[in-house]
């Protein structure tokens, strides 16, 4: 699947379409130079997912949990800070990501090994026009 993104004003119906197209899957590796919109993106995955948190990176924190509109939770992961992949199963990687609720995931090249085998990796290209396409 691909979706174009010509402009910040069309990520809401991109999200929308994205969330219809998640279908059962669960876990999500988003991939993408710095810059190219992942965190933007999945704020507005997160937004039509019913999400009323405040939505950011989990930077510092690696994992952020979010709520969405049928009271379930949503995981999003930053492993741009990572060091070792043990790091990661140190703060309980495992527990959240088999626990059949949604994961976001940025940065996901730094943990490879540890990704589980249906992930949905999903790209984030900046095209020369300043639009973006995702595809996954």
């Amino acid at each position: 699947m691909e979706i174009r993104i010509k402009s910040i004003d069309e990520i809401d119906s991109a999200a929308k379409k994205f969330v219809d197209e998640m279908g059962n899957n669960r876990v999500f590796a988003f991939y993408g130079k710095m810059g190219a919109g992942k965190t933007t993106f999945i704020k507005a995955v997160c937004e039509n997912l019913g999400v009323e948190d405040v939505i950011n990176s989990p930077t510092f924190a690696i994992v952020n949990e979010y709520v969405d509109g049928n009271d379930e939770p949503i995981y999003h992961f930053d492993f741009y800070r990572i060091k070792k992949e043990q790091e990661v199963l140190d703060i309980g990687y495992e527990d959240y990501v088999y626990s059949g609720n949604i994961c976001f995931m940025e940065w996901p090249e730094l943990i490879e090994g540890l990704l589980p085998a249906d992930v949905v990796k999903v790209t984030i290209q900046e095209e020369e026009d300043g639009g973006r396409t995702i595809m996954f």
